[in-house]
């Protein structure tokens, strides 16, 4: 992709297109309390979304879009292979062209603010080549059409790990959207006549295909195509899905292993039944994201029920301080099922060997995302916010080219690299799910800012921003946010334009801001302000109105459950949002970050360091350093002789831009 000009990136518009819908498309559906402005309706003006989405916007899409098309990422040659418009075998993981889709999605997302129609050109180039691989029948899974570079042809529905499904989700999802912010229908057109395929193949379903659908991206896709089209079998498809999962009577095929049975997939308990989050974490949310997509046009109160306990389930026992999710690389389900990259038992909470995959991370949002729409509480965007900025962030560096798989909280120069990990952020990942998920919630993440409430609109994520959209009974609303959050906790929000009418403003307050407040034209308002909850103020507003909201950024040390044996007797710093984490660039030489120990009475003060190249808010302060430990696996307890030094802390998701590092989360707490 040619690179990228911001071309109106600050202007201050609406919905371009009539046809221009939400991310998700609720505006029809009936179990909705949170509804979506139009893609593109809210803009970053300035600060630190504004910094990261002209990022995306100049480097990570295009440098990534160089990756797929290129040698080494190879992705968009799968589909040239199998539309007869090259020769060659398939390359890649069984899910590379789900990473394409997403890819495809990142820059439609950019297209929406920018209008830079060389993107739309590049697109719909590639929507032709698509086109051309689709089967007549509308069958698309490159991997499966043309023959493997190193197992040869495959065959349909042969075997559940080649992810057929998975790449199905992302087609129809990207598809949507696509039609959404462009209103053009050529790329929706492939979407059709898969989603029909997929119709006649699974319904009804066949006995030997009814374990299908394990990565469970299609049910999220299959709602949107029903929210596009009114569709009533795409709906029902999707439920389906959801409904066999736990209570098929298909035996896995002869060559599944452990890592595709049982809660590895999410199918030993149906979902409704259903005590805890278990099994691959990626699959799982995605999984609890799409039957959430269910509820909304169902309204069916077990399922809602069963949804509710897997978020507890994820937030309150098995999510890390980061908002990370996926504890292992390798271990067992609470009912012994052996599990990979996933949940574990309650509690269990390693650092230094958490897997915490980034697509898991982004998929704890994007389940959060989608109760947040459900029952209009603010606890679901103080996860998604938490998630922005540490554990999904830390998935790529501040150039926007390299990338992390895993984001564990502890690294130390002695560990053992697995398949995934690497010491430091890679240009190319063979395993490319994550890198395309994390670019294009950059590149969206302005659509999750606002949400439509039945008489107003609510304000989930605070910083830079305009806001120009219609209300849901059809009234403009301009809104100016003026904030250098989460740097600042001082917001100011500017009433441009709305109706005469009254309407509710509702502000939610972070769980962490105690302390905070408000005042509406520089007079203190008579509301609760009540940390975990949305501030609402109803009045008959007018151009030239303020909100001015206070968060007060407290540097807080944070300790965990009791029974998070990783964690006793340490402490985790966080301010506002953002969690923090110690380096080895900023300690002595050749001190590891196992010597480090942190005063209970520690004073940390707000600084930068010209390193971190986004102006990210760092902490200095003193710590305690002990470099007398033993070696051995075990010693008499001797009174340690500390040194004290002045050192800094890092935000978490900055961390490994200074070259190769030591870095941990959690510090071992020195009582004063």
């Amino acid at each position: 992709m040619k690179k990228m000009i911001m071309m109106s990136t600050l202007a201050v518009c609406g919905s371009v297109l009539a046809q221009q819908q939400g991310l998700l498309n609720t505006a029809d559906s009936p179990y909705i309390a949170f509804h979506n402005p139009d893609i593109g309706d809210c803009q970053w003006t300035d600060g630190f979304w504004a910094d990261k989405f002209k990022l995306c916007e100049e480097v990570m899409v295009p440098h990534m879009g160089e990756i797929l098309k290129g040698d080494v990422g190879f992705a968009y040659d799968n589909f040239k292979i199998a539309a007869g418009l090259k020769e060659g075998k398939h390359q890649g993981m069984n899910w590379h062209d789900g990473d394409f889709y997403k890819w495809m999605e990142a820059a439609t997302y950019v297209y929406s603010i920018n209008k830079d129609p060389e993107i739309l050109k590049e697109l719909d180039e590639i929507i032709g080549v698509i086109a051309k691989a689709q089967c007549d029948d509308g069958y698309l899974s490159t991997q499966t059409q043309i023959p493997d570079i190193k197992r040869g042809k495959q065959e349909r529905w042969a075997n559940r790990q080649l992810h057929e499904m998975y790449n199905s989700g992302h087609l129809l999802t990207a598809a949507c959207i696509h039609k959404r912010v462009t209103g053009q229908d050529n790329f929706f057109k492939i979407a059709k006549k898969h989603a029909d395929f997929l119709v006649k193949t699974f319904m009804p379903c066949p006995e030997h295909l009814k374990r299908f659908g394990f990565n469970q991206t299609q049910i999220m896709g299959l709602v949107e195509m029903y929210r596009e089209t009114g569709n009533k079998k795409y709906l029902q498809l999707a439920e389906d899905f959801v409904n066999r999962r736990g209570k098929s009577g298909a035996e896995p095929a002869p060559e599944a292993t452990y890592k595709f049975i049982g809660d590895m997939v999410q199918e030993r308990t149906p979902l409704r039944k259903a005590k805890e989050a278990a099994g691959h974490s990626v699959l799982a949310l995605y999984y609890y994201a799409g039957a959430a997509d269910i509820y909304a046009e169902t309204g069916e109160q077990a399922l809602i029920d069963a949804l509710d306990r897997m978020w507890d389930s994820v937030v309150n026992h098995k999510m890390y301080i980061t908002g990370a999710c996926g504890q292992t690389h390798h271990g067992v389900s609470s009912k012994v099922d052996m599990i990979h990259e996933g949940f574990i038992g309650d509690y269990m909470m390693p650092n230094a060997t958490a897997y915490n995959e980034t697509c898991a991370n982004i998929c704890n949002a994007m389940f959060s995302y989608r109760l947040l729409g459900i029952h209009g509480e603010s606890k679901y965007a103080d996860i998604m916010e938490l998630v922005l900025y540490n554990s999904a962030l830390s998935g790529i560096d501040q150039e926007g080219t390299h990338y992390f798989y895993t984001n564990p909280l502890r690294r130390t120069c002695d560990k053992k690299m697995g398949i995934t990990d690497y010491e430091n952020r890679a240009d190319y990942i063979p395993c490319f799910c994550c890198p395309p998920n994390l670019v294009r919630t950059i590149a969206k993440v302005s659509n999750w800012a606002y949400s439509l409430t039945p008489n107003g609109v609510a304000v989930n994520l605070y910083g830079g921003n305009r806001l120009d959209t219609e209300m849901i009974d059809g009234s403009a609303l301009k809104l100016k946010q003026e904030s250098g959050y989460p740097w600042d906790g001082a917001v100011r929000i500017t009433v441009e334009q709305c109706k005469a009418d009254e309407f509710d403003l509702m502000l939610r307050i972070p769980q962490w801001a105690e302390g905070a407040s408000l005042k509406v034209n520089g007079k203190k308002m008579d509301i609760a302000v009540v940390p975990g909850t949305y501030a609402v103020v109803s009045r008959h507003w007018k151009s030239g109105d303020t909100v001015a909201l206070d968060l007060p950024l407290e540097v807080k040390l944070m300790t965990g459950h009791p029974l998070i044996e990783e964690t006793r007797n340490q402490a985790a710093i966080k301010r506002g949002p953002v969690v923090y984490c110690m380096e080895t660039p900023d300690l002595p030489e050749n001190t590891s970050i196992l010597d480090v120990y942190l005063p209970s009475d520690i004073k940390l003060k707000p600084a930068t360091d010209k390193q971190l190249i986004d102006g990210a808010t760092t902490l200095k302060g003193k710590v305690l350093i002990h470099k007398s430990q033993t070696q051995q696996m075990y010693s008499s307890l001797d009174q340690p002789a500390w040194d004290k030094v002045d050192s800094q802390f890092v935000p978490y998701y900055a961390w490994s831009n200074r070259g190769t590092a030591e870095m941990t989360v959690w510090l071992p707490i020195v009582w004063k």
